[in-house]
């Protein structure tokens, strides 16, 4: 496999007339990595998925596909599957023949069936799109996105509108490709799959790149949060930020002060209510982006 990122963007700027929606972004995504671009609403990542894809020029800065212009069709077509939010599939065109087209236009080589099957359209394959429901037309998304197993697929919100089962579904298919070799970048609301999932994160906010790193990395930033209340008539414990009762400590240093209050605690003969412990999450990171 190539150590060459996938993806190079450098010192990116777009604007819109006097506005500047992205500014001054640099990251990069290497080969087989899936990688979750998140942002707060307005950050700048769709603009900044859009010159990623070719669909938009960049105003500034050097954006670079498997080493080529995102612009340069015959250079990425064949090699990139995108998902969009609405991809805008004819109505009159029944889904085998969605999937169908897209291969045609893109350049890559699939059984329509097999690709079908993947995202659970297998009983749909004469039906028309605008008989699909939100759902099916989301897996109709996926499927023209992963028609040819690309080697750099972006998923845009993809499990938007799905049920528990067909996002199963959805993500056990992106593992499949990942295991054959697959590039992936998602971008979802959903941050609890960005957790799960993502090998390396970037949060935008204001244009900016604001932080990027693995999960661990991100959530190392905020500090741990351990929450208990105690019975009427016990002594003070070893921490202080007590609320109505309860006890909220944050710490970056989880481990040596939970067991530091369990101490106390056994010491002493106190129950310790409604103990929680653990680290920070990302979608507490996520919130902190609108307090810096």
């Amino acid at each position: 496999m190539s150590t060459s990122p996938i993806i190079d963007v450098e010192g990116l700027f777009v604007t819109y007339g006097e506005f500047t929606a992205v500014r001054d972004v640099s990251f990069q995504v290497q080969p087989g990595e899936l990688y979750a671009l998140l942002g707060t609403n307005g950050a700048g990542k769709t603009s900044t998925l859009e010159v990623v894809e070719g669909h938009r020029r960049a105003t500034s800065g050097t954006v670079r596909i498997f080493g080529e212009s995102p612009r340069d069709g015959r250079a990425v077509r064949a090699r990139m599957g995108i998902m969009l939010q609405e991809s805008g599939f004819s109505p009159d065109l029944t889904v085998r023949e969605s999937v169908g087209l897209i291969g045609s236009l893109s350049g890559r080589r699939d059984d329509v069936d097999r690709v079908l099957g993947i995202a659970g359209l297998s009983r749909k394959v004469d039906t028309l799109v605008s008989q699909l429901s939100g759902g099916e037309k989301r897996r109709l998304d996926f499927a023209t996105a992963v028609y040819g197993s690309p080697e750099l697929v972006i998923l845009d919100e993809p499990t938007t509108g799905l049920d528990i089962q067909s996002r199963d579904a959805l993500w056990a298919a992106v593992d499949r490709l990942r295991e054959e070799g697959s590039t992936v970048v998602l971008t979802t609301h959903y941050l609890e799959e960005a957790q799960q999932r993502a090998d390396r994160i970037g949060l935008m906010h204001g244009g900016t790149l604001h932080r990027e790193g693995t999960v661990a990395e991100l959530t190392r930033t905020l500090p741990s949060v351990i929450t208990f209340a105690l019975p009427p008539g016990a002594p003070e414990p070893p921490t202080v930020g007590a609320l109505n009762g309860a006890f909220h400590v944050e710490t970056f240093h989880l481990q040596e002060d939970l067991h530091r209050l369990l101490a106390w605690a056994h010491d002493r003969g106190v129950e310790l209510r409604d103990l929680q412990a653990g680290p920070t999450r990302l979608d507490d990171v996520f919130r902190a982006l609108d307090a810096t």
